[in-house]
């Protein structure tokens, strides 16, 4: 994924803070937040996901006209020969038949209403554990770099991991011999 540019508005930050269940006035009262130690209404730890309705091509983003995640008899929508090979990757859900793991942000300023930011996504590291029973485990990292678009300044580091399953092999037990 990779926003172009994301502005950031006081209305959308309040918005999402309702739709995540967090009545912190920093996310909505101009008044209480110009008296903080921030100064200014600020976005929620997790709002720069929301950056991804500003990438057309994201893959979970719907499309007028076109199955998407969550819209059909599928599972996801989408009938499983238009789903391979169209996102999902190597995890982190959105029908590619991985899991989300982990998210992680790094906040290296907040995030303030009125701020526009660009968007790199980039992966990361790749890992692998093997269990006995559960097989082997894919893990994968993708890296999204949010920074002010005026400026160039690192703003936010998201850090996703997506895991994928991979059965173990069972063999059949030897055959029992008769005496």
């Amino acid at each position: 994924m990779s926003a172009q540019r994301f502005p950031v508005e006081a209305a959308q930050i309040m918005l999402f803070a309702r739709a995540i269940g967090d009545p912190n006035p920093i996310y909505s009262d101009e008044d209480h937040a110009l008296a903080s130690e921030v100064g200014s209404v600020i976005a929620p730890p997790t709002f720069v996901q929301s950056s991804a309705q500003h990438d057309p091509d994201y893959h979970l983003r719907p499309k007028i006209g076109e199955p998407w995640f969550g819209s059909g008899r599928e599972p996801t929508g989408v009938p499983r020969q238009l789903r391979n090979g169209s996102g999902g990757g190597g995890g982190g859900g959105g029908g590619g038949g991985g899991l989300h793991a982990e998210q992680h942000y790094q906040y290296h300023r907040p995030l303030r209403a009125g701020d526009t930011l660009s968007a790199v996504t980039r992966p990361g590291a790749t890992w692998e554990k093997v269990g006995r029973r559960s097989g082997s485990l894919h893990f994968s990292e993708t890296i999204t770099e949010y920074r002010d678009a005026a400026t160039g300044e690192l703003v936010v580091t998201a850090r996703a991991v997506g895991v994928r399953t991979e059965r173990a092999v069972t063999q059949d037990p030897p055959a029992s011999r008769e005496a």
